[in-house]
């Protein structure tokens, strides 16, 4: 985790929702463990630009970004 990125808060809108973290900007892939979404088929967009799997480590959210975390799920 890299909570050394800043002192402060950043509010973000994450799946609709208001949400405040503890730091001043993270990447994807750190605030799915924040927010421990484990599910293994997830779609990740910041302010509706689609992150790619590869790229949850270097993708950053920043106070203000509009997150959406979406769970696909198959099956009939």
């Amino acid at each position: 985790m890299h909570s050394e990125r800043g002192e402060g808060t950043m509010k973000i809108i994450l799946n609709n929702n208001p949400d405040e973290l503890s730091f001043t900007e993270m990447t994807v892939q750190e605030l799915l463990t924040v927010k421990k979404f484990s599910f293994r088929m997830l779609i990740i967009k910041i302010n509706d630009k689609l992150v790619k799997r590869d790229d949850y480590d270097t993708s950053v959210i920043h106070d203000g970004d509009k997150v959406d975390v979406i769970h696909l799920i198959s099956g009939g």
